[in-house]
C-alpha cells in the first residue's frame, strides 16, 4: 500500500511543479495604464535637452534603445493588449493636491494599472517653513486613491515612496557646478539652499519620512488593489551618474533606468 501510495504521489507532485513552473497567463497582466505625479514621470531634463521627456519614462516611457526598460515596455512584452494605451498623466511642478484631478483623468481612461510617484515638490519649497503639511499631504493622497477605488473594475495601483533629497544634497553639494544651477534656479530651496543649516535640512528629512510613511499606510488601506514599494526608491542610494546634469535634480537616463528596476520588482 505504502509502494502505491508512493507511486501515486508522483504524478501530483510533478503536476503542481509544472503548474508553478508555467508563465502567468496572459489575462492576468492590465491591457491600459496610466501614471500620476511629477517632473519625475515626465522624465524631465533626463536627457538631450531641457524640457519633458515622457519617452523616457520610468513608468510610461516607450522610447527606443534608451536604456530605460519602463513598467510598459515591460508590460508590453507581457501583455501586447496594451499596446499604445500608456497615459502619462503626470504634470511637472505637480503636488498631492493635483493628485485627484490626476486620479480622475485616469478613472475616465479606463486604466487598469496605475503608478503614482508625487510628493518631491511638497518638499521642495522656497524655505521649510512652506513644506505641505502631513494633514494635508494625507488627505488629498486618500481622496486620489478612493477615487480609483470607485472605479469598476477597480485598477491596480502602485505607490512609490518619494527618493531620499536628502541623498541629493550629500552627493552634489561639493559640485560646484550643481551649486551654482540649484541657486540659479532657486532649486528646491527647503533642502538645496547653501545657507541651510544641518537642522533645516533634517526638518526636510523628517517630513518626507512623514510623507513615505502616509504612501505606505494610505495604499495599505486599499489591500488587494494598492501596492507600495515598501521605501525601496526612498532607500536607495544613487549616484551622481543617476543625476541630470542640466539640472542636477532630476533623474538622468540612468537614474530613470535604476527607478524602473527597483519600482517594477516592487509593483509585479
Amino acid at each position: 500500500m505504502g509502494k502505491v501510495a508512493r507511486f501515486l504521489s508522483f504524478p501530483a507532485v510533478l503536476f503542481f511543479i509544472l503548474v508553478s513552473a508555467a508563465p502567468t497567463p496572459t489575462a492576468a497582466y492590465p491591457r491600459s495604464m496610466a501614471a500620476l505625479g511629477d517632473s519625475m514621470t515626465q522624465a524631465t531634463n533626463a536627457c538631450c535637452a531641457e524640457g519633458n521627456h515622457p519617452a523616457q519614462s520610468w513608468s510610461t516611457g516607450d522610447g527606443k534603445d534608451d536604456g530605460v526598460k519602463s513598467h510598459y515596455e515591460r508590460l508590453l512584452r507581457l501583455q501586447p493588449g496594451i499596446s499604445g494605451r500608456n497615459h502619462n498623466d503626470s504634470q511637472s511642478g505637480a503636488k498631492v493636491a493635483d493628485l485627484p484631478a490626476q486620479a480622475a483623468l485616469a478613472a475616465s481612461q479606463k486604466a487598469a494599472y496605475i503608478t503614482i510617484l508625487v510628493g518631491a515638490n511638497d518638499l521642495c519649497t522656497p524655505s521649510v517653513e512652506t513644506m505641505t503639511s502631513e494633514a494635508h499631504f494625507a488627505a488629498n493622497l486618500k481622496q486620489a486613491l478612493a477615487i480609483l477605488d470607485q472605479m469598476r473594475p477597480r485598477p491596480q495601483v502602485f505607490v512609490s515612496s518619494i527618493p531620499d533629497i536628502h541623498q541629493l544634497w550629500a552627493v552634489l553639494h561639493t559640485n560646484a557646478t550643481a551649486q551654482s544651477v540649484w541657486s540659479a534656479a532657486e532649486m528646491c530651496q527647503s533642502m538645496l539652499a547653501r545657507s541651510n543649516t544641518e537642522e533645516a535640512r533634517q526638518q526636510v528629512v523628517r517630513r518626507e519620512v512623514a510623507f513615505n510613511a502616509i504612501l505606505s499606510n494610505t495604499c495599505a488601506a486599499y489591500a488587494g488593489t494598492c501596492r507600495s514599494d515598501g521605501g525601496a526608491v526612498y532607500e536607495y542610494q544613487f549616484t551622481t551618474d543617476d543625476v541630470s546634469t542640466i539640472d542636477y535634480f532630476h533623474p538622468s537616463l540612468q537614474g530613470q533606468a535604476r527607478l524602473a528596476e527597483i519600482t517594477w520588482e516592487a509593483a509585479w
